[in-house]
């Protein structure tokens, strides 16, 4: 290693950087995958940062029975060495569809980075009234990851909004004549928001999962 010096506040005797400094370590690049496909590991990559949340819950949208909203996807985040590994697996979880029928809304699938780490889906809503099997569905759950997450659960209450997922709000809850309501909002997994009137709106599903892979050298 190099001394560096300074005399009358100007460096001096600068022969090399440390042995240890690269110029191109760091972050490199990013995919972001929005369906399911395979990740190809780019060259002089080492570590990922891998970022997986399912899709969020559909609320529930009958044009004759009020509902609530669908609850949000989890999240797994993890890093990896993948210095012996060439591809991994992908799959995103697709949002729920909304509930026009069977007293709840359709749930979130999961999402996934090979067997590293996943993340379920969040819950359906349920129509206004409904009890038994058809409680409101719980948040996805994360797992596999350094952190995992719940999203958050799924509003029973008629004209409910969506749950949250770790990058998305939930959709909104129709207006009050119930004309329309609104998806879990992006590819962020949030959950689609529930009608607030017994007349009838727009489709309510769930937003998609997501994977995203920050890549490093």
């Amino acid at each position: 290693m190099a001394i560096i010096t300074l005399n009358n506040n100007s460096l001096s005797s600068v022969t090399a950087l440390p042995a240890a400094i690269s110029l191109d370590s760091g972050l490199a690049s990013q995919q972001v995958f929005t369906s399911s496909g395979t990740w190809t590991k780019p060259s002089g990559i080492t570590k990922v940062k891998v970022i997986v949340i399912g899709g969020g819950g559909g609320g529930y949208t009958n044009t004759n029975t009020r509902g609530g909203g669908g609850a949000g996807g989890g999240t797994a985040i993890e890093i990896i060495d993948v210095s012996s590994v060439s591809s991994v697996s992908v799959t995103v979880g697709a949002g729920g569809g909304d509930g026009n029928s069977g007293g709840k809304g359709g749930t979130g699938g999961t999402s996934s980075f090979g067997s590293y780490c996943s993340a379920t889906g969040g819950g359906g809503g349920v129509a206004y009234g409904t009890g038994g099997a058809f409680y409101p569905g719980d948040g996805g759950v994360g797992s596999g990851g350094d952190i995992n997450l719940n999203g958050q659960g799924a509003n029973g209450e008629y004209g409910g909004t969506g749950g949250c997922s770790f990058m998305g709000g939930g959709g909104r809850p129709s207006n009050d004549d119930g004309t329309y309501h609104w998806a879990g909002a992006g590819y962020q997994g949030g959950g689609g928001g529930g009608q607030a009137s017994n007349s009838g709106g727009g489709a309510a599903d769930g937003g998609a999962g997501i994977v995203i892979v920050e890549e490093y050298k």
